[in-house]
């Protein structure tokens, strides 16, 4: 006799990849492939007897796979961490696909920030996404999908308003322009343009980036309940455990097949033999949507919640109940598959009965809390499989489609042109490959609280790599307040990043620093180009941009926002304020905690006005004789390799992304704050300190390597000669200093 849970753990196998086949018998069998109704298996297939069981509880009979067909997945997924599970189960699915796919996400605002950042910067060819809106499903608003298409941006000027125009097949840089309701849809369009014909677009953040808004020709009419929300569930899933419910409602009306998968899953296959399914049975998660539809999905299983919750207080397996109490009441819907496509890894389950060898795996199934850490006879196996998808590089699926000839990406083939224009046999070569690099990004690795609304706030901004992860625990001491942090990582090192996190009882308590991790790729430091991403993603009115060896006054960011607010700085008066920086040549130092002390520190020769023995010119306008004395902020004028570190709105001008590896990079920002006629106003009691490190690997190239100078040199004129061409005669004090001796800032 089974135990009292055993029904609900088979039911869970049946739903989430045991694939149920919901409605064989309900729906008839599929006329599009000769199929009679009513019929339990495929004509000749061995796998089944007269009574329709299946002899084979290992490997299912193969298929012909769908060449070239576009897949249909719908995953739902909120929150940080879901969102980092789906990335590994999309990479488990890329790296098998032989196909061009279209996810369907269901996910929170969170995730939706998340993601839709992931995938833009992924630029994976032959692969679109839709969001749908999580919280519009709950509350009863059945969402219409939001489609995406990727397309780089930080790497070319945006375009002005009203340059561009949208169409099929084209990138879309300008203001919107909707294709007519009455076009023609395309049944197979050329991946990566937008599929349903009213379009909309805008501008994706502060990169020339295309966002379709996809509504569905014929949207269904919003229910006047809602859809999941009066359902009482247990589950640690929360109400999103339930939205599989309401997929064939909140899908398109005009996509009639869809796979579903929870992001727990790995795949050990290619998700086209999945798909290929479809072929034998006529509904599923693989969903048949169409035929769900027409048979009145939505009051069949509410009418079956409805009564199963007279005498169930709450669901605890969410929409796994549901999909239960149905087939308890329509034995005659279900039609499993073998469990190969669904082997579970938890305490209760006999995972290995599922297979024989490694080749029969499909798809591997973490449906316990415990995750890796559950007990199974070869979780060993399971668990070194899921790891390399989680480590591995990303990058490294952005390979085409053999034999399903498509168009790259819109955008990639911009990129593209870019990259063969330029002469490998330039001894510049990797600076300007770099600067066409689409990095990966990833915001909000890790569970963020945004900051509270307030007009004077201060978010602190940075960026760092893995040899500079010592620096966070002391940063997180020294500033209170918000931090936005972009980390340059591996696949691989993020994961070492994450633990590193969980481990530490300082970084783990806080709630208000978002990191944003961007992958590795390439041989330069895009020192500019991370910058640019922690800034866009800073949440408050002002930003402080410092570097992560650099540790803030304990009083700092207090000082800040009562000076911001003493200043009543607007959009009248635009202004940079200086945080006086120094630094100690000693690894073991005591922090002043006053302007006191660091006057004491530097009469005494334990600290320095930063960079004063090796290149005084960056900071010497900030003019430290006139801070000593100071007791209110004070003007200072620009002058020529100035790179102090500075509080500005967050709307302020980005970095320039040609500056990669060392040097140049903040001084070419400041050059820009001041054509802008930004004020530069030096606080009399702020000061951040300098701690020694080794040297970077791009500072030693620097020293060492004269064509890495040179190149440095050229990315400079490159920059003078478009502060001319924007700024005109206003420009020519900074051409006067390019002739100056060259700055190694």
């Amino acid at each position: 006799m089974l135990p009292r849970g055993r029904p609900r753990a088979l039911g869970a196998a049946a739903l989430l990849l045991l694939l149920l086949l919901i409605g064989f018998f309900l729906f008839g069998g599929d006329v599009e492939y000769g199929r009679p109704r009513g019929a339990a298996a495929v004509d000749g297939d061995p796998s089944a007897d007269r009574g329709g069981r299946n002899h084979s509880d290992c490997v299912p009979p193969r298929p012909p796979l769908p060449k070239c067909e576009l897949l249909h997945v719908a995953i739902v997924c909120a929150g940080h961490n879901s969102s980092r599970d789906l990335v590994t189960l999309v990479k488990s699915v890329l790296f098998y696909r032989k196909n061009p796919l279209h996810f369907h996400l269901v996910t929170d605002a969170m995730a939706r920030n998340i993601l839709e950042m992931l995938f833009h910067t992924w630029m994976v060819p032959a692969v679109r996404v839709s969001f749908y809106d999580a919280e519009e499903l709950k509350a009863g608003a059945l969402a219409l999908p939001h489609f995406f298409l990727a397309v780089p941006g930080p790497f070319f000027p945006p375009r002005a308003s009203g340059v561009g125009a949208c169409g099929r097949g084209q990138s879309c840089l300008g203001p919107p322009s909707p294709i007519t309701p009455t076009e023609p849809q395309i049944p197979h369009p050329p991946w990566g343009v937008c599929l349903l014909p009213r379009v909309t677009r805008s501008v994706f953040g502060h990169s020339s980036a295309l966002l379709c808004q996809v509504h569905a020709l014929s949207s269904p009419t919003p229910p006047q309940q809602p859809q999941v929300s009066w359902i009482p569930n247990k589950h640690y899933s929360g109400l999103y455990g339930l939205m599989k419910l309401v997929l064939p409602a909140a899908l398109p009306p005009e996509l009639a097949r869809v796979i579903v998968l929870d992001t727990d899953v790995t795949f050990a296959s290619d998700i086209a033999e999945l798909w290929a399914l479809f072929a034998h049975f006529s509904g599923v998660i693989l969903l048949r949507l169409d035929r769900l539809r027409q048979a009145g999905w939505g009051q069949m299983w509410k009418l079956t919640a409805t009564r199963e919750l007279l005498t169930l207080p709450a669901t605890s397996l969410a929409d796994q109940d549901i999909f239960n109490a149905v087939i308890k009441e329509h034995p005659g819907l279900v039609q499993p598959l073998p469990c190969v496509w669904n082997v579970q890894l938890s305490d209760h389950t006999l995972a290995e009965r599922c297979y024989s060898e490694a080749s029969d795996l499909k798809v591997i199934h973490w449906n316990s809390p415990k995750k890796l850490r559950v007990k199974n006879k070869h979780v060993e196996y399971f668990r070194n499989l899921y790891l390399t998808f989680l480590e591995y590089d990303g990058n490294l699926l952005r390979r085409e489609l053999f034999g399903c000839p498509s168009p790259p990406p819109a955008g990639a083939e911009q990129v593209q042109r870019a990259l063969a224009q330029l002469d490998e046999e330039d001894a510049c070569f990797e600076f300007r490959q770099q600067r066409l690099t689409v990095h990966r990004v990833h915001v909000t690795f890790l569970p963020h609280e945004p900051p509270p609304p307030r007009p004077h706030d201060v978010t602190l901004v940075a960026q760092l790599s893995m040899d500079r992860l010592q620096m966070l625990e002391a940063l997180c001491r020294h500033w209170p307040g918000p931090m936005s942090l972009a980390l340059y990582l591996t696949d691989a090192e993020a994961q070492q990043f994450l633990r590193f996190v969980e481990a530490s009882a300082v970084l783990s308590a806080r709630q208000n620093v978002a990191y944003h991790v961007v992958y590795r790729e390439g041989p330069l430091y895009p020192v500019n180009q991370l910058r640019n991403v922690a800034l866009a993603q800073a949440l408050t009115p002002y930003v402080f941009l410092s570097d992560i060896d650099f540790l803030p006054a304990y009083s700092l960011y207090d000082d800040l926002r009562a000076s911001l607010e003493q200043l009543k700085l607007g959009s009248e008066r635009r202004a940079a304020l200086v945080v006086p920086a120094f630094e100690t040549l000693h690894y073991r130092f005591s922090f002043p905690s006053s302007k006191a002390e660091v006057l004491a520190l530097l009469d005494s020769g334990s600290l320095y006005t930063f960079r004063y023995h090796e290149w005084p010119r960056g900071h010497a306008p900030t003019d430290y004789a006139r801070w000593r004395e100071a007791q209110t902020p004070y003007r200072v004028q620009w002058a020529a390799d100035y790179e102090p570190y500075v509080v500005v709105p967050r709307d302020c001008p980005r970095y320039d992304p040609r500056f990669v590896g060392f040097g140049w990079n903040k001084v070419a920002h400041i050059v820009e704050l001041d054509a802008q006629e930004y004020e530069l106003l030096v606080l009399p009691e702020a000061f951040t300190i300098h701690l020694p490190h080794g040297p970077s690997l791009d500072i030693s190239r620097f020293r060492s390597s004269p064509t890495y100078r040179d190149c440095l040199q050229a990315v400079k004129d490159e920059f003078h000669q478009d502060l001319s061409r924007r700024y005109g005669a206003a420009a020519l004090k900074y051409l006067t200093a390019l002739r100056q001796p060259r700055s190694p800032a």
